[in-house]
């Protein structure tokens, strides 16, 4: 039963918000109210360059990695694994500690992927690289790879738990990604 008490204590670590945290104490302004508004590392490098943003892209990822992880060394459940990094990474989109207001997800994304098996979360990282070195657009990387995300979950981890997270997980990053997407088709991103 203390087992579950990963779920709520990953929803506290995702709610740790790296960008805002970051621009704190590096003097830069609240990436939610300068830039794309969004609290993320890719507004933080708009507002505050690529050291800022590098910091905050790791602070995203381990907040991902670090109760997988964790859940995965104890030995948990597949079940109980796939519903920590769920957590965490709603907590990163909905933070208690911010007004429910968070980023797009996709540092967070990856580090809970990573957590579920590095090798799925570095077809993810490889997917996003990949696109961007294509076209140049990290939304558009970010939505290639997230998309692909179950798929790779479903042949490299092959548990159903994890499949469910994937595709959970991608379905919200897309849906937090609706104005890219508009801007996409729009060919204006």
């Amino acid at each position: 039963m203390v087992e579950w008490l990963f779920v709520p204590c990953a929803y506290l670590i995702g709610s740790i918000s790296s960008a805002i945290i970051i621009c704190r104490l590096m003097g830069l302004p609240d990436p939610r109210e300068q830039g794309s508004g969004n609290p993320g590392a890719t507004n933080v490098m708009r507002i505050g360059g690529k050291k800022a943003a590098g910091i905050t892209l790791l602070g995203d990822t381990l907040k991902g990695l670090f109760p997988v992880y964790v859940a995965n060394v104890l030995g948990l459940p597949a079940e109980l694994i796939a519903a920590t990094g769920v957590a965490a990474f709603m907590g990163h989109l909905y933070p208690v500690f911010f007004g429910f207001k968070g980023g797009k997800g996709v540092a967070t994304s990856v580090g809970v992927l990573l957590g579920f098996s590095w090798l799925l979360g570095f077809a993810f990282m490889a997917t996003w690289f990949l696109i961007y070195k294509l076209g140049k657009i990290s939304s558009l990387s970010a939505l290639v790879a997230s998309s692909l995300s179950p798929i790779f979950a479903w042949f490299i981890v092959g548990d159903k738990s994890i499949v469910a997270a994937s595709a959970l997980m991608m379905i919200f990053l897309l849906w937090r990604h609706k104005s890219n997407i508009q801007r996409l088709l729009a060919g204006e991103e």
